[in-house]
């Protein structure tokens, strides 16, 4: 999981940078097909456990590739990785103004636990209503 990351987060900022945010995350939907193999041979005992596990793994590779991954770029990895596995989960978005400045800020939740949070930074931010959900069609 930590190699996948590894490569996964420098694809994902290329791709949000020439592709933007909706035709990279449909672009992930076409990634667990591509990658079936390699199970993990000592599955968590839970998804909560497993989402925390793929949180440790991704904040791990975030630290070892060329620069800083945001929270987008960590979340959209973050997503992808559980889907592969069947495990449901939520990309939020969510937007705060302070200071005359705005701020915007992504985690991932799952069974309403924010999973990449260790402070609960996310509460600080107003969150958009709804999950962002993949379009199907019309990806370009």
């Amino acid at each position: 999981m930590f190699f996948r990351a590894l490569v996964l987060l420098p694809a994902i900022w290329v791709s949000l940078r020439f592709r933007g945010f909706r035709v990279t995350q449909n672009s992930l939907l076409g990634y667990p097909k591509q990658l079936r193999s390699g199970l993990v041979a000592s599955r968590p005992r839970s998804e909560s456990e497993y989402c925390r596990l793929t949180a440790r793994m991704v904040d791990a590779a975030a630290r070892n590739v060329w620069r800083r991954p945001t929270c987008l770029e960590k979340s959209l990895t973050i997503w992808s990785l559980l889907r592969r596995r069947g495990v449901a989960s939520q990309l939020r978005i969510g937007a705060r103004h302070i200071g005359g400045k705005f701020e915007a800020h992504a985690w991932i939740e799952h069974q309403g636990v924010a999973i990449n949070e260790a402070e609960n930074l996310h509460r600080h931010y107003a969150t958009f209503d709804t999950a962002f959900p993949v379009a199907t069609s019309d990806v370009q």
